[in-house]
């Protein structure tokens, strides 16, 4: 049977794309499935026939869709995949640059998630058929330590220590430019930018607040290696507040790094990936409560292009 799905366009989002606003409010259902519901009379805009998917949304208006769900879930795949902790609650996974984590709108094969279900099979219920096993996530192009649950059990009693901030990531980046303080607490909020949805922004749309602290590790002539812990959970957090800072992840082109690199022996083309690495976990287990302490070490690509780095600094 039909499902029927009705949606308040907030103010905003006026001027917005119809296909752009509803792939947002319809997890499971990728853009190019949005635009055939419209060409197929399925979506209403203030009860007339949607005329096409650019058309633009005012504020305060209502969009209807009637359309079946789209069966879509997880499926098992015989994905490599890097375990560093596991016991019967969950599994620390080393995730590398380039995995998805979870099926999604667009990404139904190659996740995290596919290779947990052909490695590990029983994960919790919690995240639904396309998140089981999910309490966290990182952004496709970061690498390093991500918590899974494999029961429900676990899965709340992480998520809540997540929202109650008791549990504590360190991550390993590079970024352009010389930070000046030795250590610092970037405390900017971060909602989602109203021109490119893609992305996040310091004070967006429904801007929540986000802390970041951070320590040098290291000055180059024009680059910075820093550690740093999110002190919350914001999407993008500490791309965003690095950039807005003037000082954008080596290889993160979508927080405008630049694509090539210049060192004192010559131009260099940049990562492929962002220098972005999730090397240390802090929690307590679920059930026992003991400290579980985790560390990943850098990637062999990540420590190439430091030590291309270094020799261009000669």
């Amino acid at each position: 049977m039909p499902e029927i799905q009705e949606f308040l366009v907030p103010a905003e989002a006026q001027g917005e794309r119809l296909d752009v606003f509803l792939t947002r409010q319809m997890p499971g259902w990728s853009r190019s499935q949005i635009q055939r519901l419209i060409r197929a009379g399925l979506v209403c805009v203030k009860s007339r026939a949607a005329r096409k998917a650019g058309e633009t949304l005012e504020g305060g208006a209502r969009v209807r869709v009637e359309a079946e769900r789209p069966e879509v879930r997880a499926t098992a795949e015989a994905l490599p995949l890097t375990i560093v902790y596991e016991d019967e609650d969950l599994v620390v996974v080393d995730k590398p640059a380039g995995m998805v984590v979870h099926v999604g709108a667009g990404v139904k094969s190659g996740t995290l998630v596919n290779a947990l279900l052909h490695h590990i099979r029983s994960l919790s219920s919690v995240g639904g058929d396309l998140r089981p096993g999910i309490v966290h996530r990182l952004d496709r192009m970061t690498s390093g330590l991500v918590i899974v649950a494999k029961n429900d059990f676990a899965h709340r009693q992480l998520a809540a220590d997540f929202k109650a901030r008791a549990i504590h990531k360190t991550y390993v980046l590079l970024v352009h430019g010389l930070v000046p303080s030795d250590r610092g607490e970037i405390r900017k909020p971060v909602g989602r930018d109203p021109v490119r949805r893609v992305r996040m922004k310091v004070g967006g749309l429904r801007a929540r607040e986000a802390a970041t602290r951070f320590r040098v590790v290291r000055r180059f002539s024009r680059l910075t290696l820093l550690e740093a812990e999110p002190l919350t959970g914001r999407t993008h957090q500490l791309r965003v507040h690095f950039s807005a800072l003037g000082h954008p992840i080596v290889g993160d082109t979508l927080y405008g790094a630049p694509r090539r690199l210049r060192l004192k022996t010559g131009e260099i083309e940049t990562l492929k990936r962002n220098f972005l690495h999730a090397s240390e976990l802090e929690f307590r287990h679920p059930r026992g409560r003991e400290v579980v302490r985790l560390q990943s070490k850098l990637p062999s690509e990540l420590k190439e292009f430091l030590r291309v780095v270094e020799r261009g600094e000669v």
